[in-house]
């Protein structure tokens, strides 16, 4: 195996140093990507699609659990014996939703899959994201999808009217998995005061709203949110 080059405690802290310098800006680029994404435009969502979820029929509007933002993942389905291994990377590495909840944002997980096949293998995995069917209503293709995978972002009025607001596929979900990086899709982002953010969106003070995941009770959906480190 060929490992890196040994060097001296002061040579390896000084090329640390450089490269941090690079990181740090590459952090702040990131920021500025996400205060973009905020400003971004939304289209209305016309269509009533009714996914069918353990509790029964659900609307889209339904999948929102009464919050204010949705994130749906699409997760690739190609039968209950062909189970995609990177969609299923991607949702173990999905942070625990009490924090997701806490700045008004649900998660869920899409397949074009029946019910009963996807029932047993969330089960065998062990997840508690909830996971609904499209199977049949076309979401797939809309949301750009396909027989693929895709996570698309979603935000309601108050007269219950749902817009899409962004969508990413391919490497775009790779770097995802914190909640932080989840809310930096979303049209209100972390919701804290440092944060590039239009006019009107909730914000409050960084570190002020977390807590550990079984602390929150009724505080899970209007708290405020995460860590910032320029």
């Amino acid at each position: 195996m060929n490992l890196p080059e040994i060097v001296s405690q002061e040579r390896w802290k000084a090329e640390r140093d450089a490269l941090l310098a690079k990181e740090k800006e590459h952090t702040r680029a990131l920021d500025a990507l996400a205060a973009e994404r905020r400003g971004m435009p939304m289209v209305r969502v016309e269509k009533d699609y009714v996914f069918q979820g353990p509790d029964g029929p659900a609307s889209l509007l339904d999948l929102f659990d009464g919050r204010r933002q949705l994130v749906v993942y699409s997760f690739m389905w190609h039968g209950g014996e062909d189970f995609c291994p990177g969609c299923s990377m991607f949702t173990d590495n999905i942070g625990h939703l009490a924090h997701f909840h806490a700045r008004d944002t649900s998660l869920v997980l899409a397949s074009r899959g029946p019910l009963e096949e996807i029932t047993p293998f969330r089960e065998r995995m062990g997840w508690t994201v909830p996971w609904f069917s499209s199977l049949g209503t076309g979401f797939n293709d809309d949301m750009d999808a396909g027989d693929g995978f895709a996570l698309n972002v979603f935000v309601r009025d108050d007269g219950g009217a749902v817009y899409r607001t962004y969508v990413t596929s391919g490497r775009g979900v790779e770097r995802l998995g914190s909640v932080w990086t989840f809310l930096d899709l979303t049209p209100l982002g972390r919701q804290e005061l440092w944060e590039d953010s239009p006019e009107g969106r909730p914000q409050t003070e960084p570190y002020a709203w977390w807590r550990l995941h079984d602390e929150y009770g009724e505080r899970a959906g209007h708290a405020g949110h995460a860590a910032h480190e320029a």
